[in-house]
């Protein structure tokens, strides 16, 4: 039996990028917590298979298209939310893209559209949603950032970096904005989770795996399905306290020293 500081009954949650991966993973983990959810992701066929699969565990969902970099589009999908829902309890901002390159080519377009997906549209996202929790005097955000936005990735990753750096920023001055009247604001910091993605980018490029895995202490990459109790625990009264925090979801990424290694580890010397 589950502890009711869990519990999500009679809560609802708006997830974005629920399509697929962590965000699905996520919605999936609301409902079965016992939220109501509104999936919204770009692409909507995938948003409808996971809106079927809650519904499948007596959950209402509705999954709407949603593409994040476009305002419009994230306002009108929480006036859909006040029409068929009448609540907002929980926010989980996962949608959004990247791109990589050498930043001495880079156009400058290239980093104001990552900053569009991954910075604007969450502040857009936790703005609507911000107005109308603090409206009830409760709710809990969720951003997501990535280890990439604490420390350097490398490899090209500037405007993500870069862009999960503001995320992380955006979620401290947040939840120091809002604390007061009821609404907590937090972050997760995923490293490198399994998904389709990855799993292509690992079968071209074999070596890149073992790059991954050196700076993961525990030896492999994080499941999708894992981003489920960190999530539960931030949209939950179990974290009633808890405000303005970044909590790696790193298997021990960001603990290591950049030098460091650990028994079993592809670069470990001996």
């Amino acid at each position: 039996m589950s502890h009711p500081l869990f519990s999500l009954a009679g809560k609802v949650a708006l997830v974005s990028g629920a399509a697929s991966g962590m965000g699905r993973q996520m919605a999936i983990g609301f409902a079965e917590a016992g939220a109501d959810v509104l999936l919204a992701d770009i692409n909507l066929p995938g948003a409808e298979r996971t809106s079927a699969d809650i519904t499948a565990l007596g959950r209402r969902a509705m999954a709407v298209k949603c593409d994040v970099s476009n305002v419009a589009q994230i306002r009108s999908t929480f006036e859909l939310l006040d029409k068929e829902f009448g609540r907002i309890d929980v926010l989980g901002n996962v949608a959004g893209e990247g791109k990589t390159g050498p930043p001495e080519e880079m156009p400058v377009e290239v980093v104001q559209q990552v900053f569009q997906n991954l910075v604007f549209g969450r502040f857009v996202m936790c703005q609507e949603g911000g107005r109308r929790m603090l409206q009830q005097g409760r709710g809990s955000i969720i951003n997501f950032g990535s280890i990439g936005g604490w420390n350097s990735l490398g490899r090209g990753h500037m405007p993500y970096g870069m862009s999960m750096a503001a995320v992380i920023q955006m979620t401290r001055e947040l939840s120091t904005q809002w604390a007061a009247r009821g609404v907590r604001v937090n972050c997760i910091l995923p490293a490198q989770v399994w998904n389709d993605g990855l799993r292509a980018r690992v079968k071209t490029t074999p070596a890149v795996l073992d790059t991954f895995l050196g700076g993961i202490p525990m030896g492999r990459l994080g499941e999708p399905e894992e981003i489920k109790g960190p999530a539960i625990f931030l949209a939950s009264e179990a974290s009633s306290f808890v405000t303005g925090m970044a909590l790696p979801m790193d298997g021990g990424n960001l603990a290591m020293n950049a030098g460091g290694t650990y028994p079993g580890s592809p670069r470990a010397s001996g």
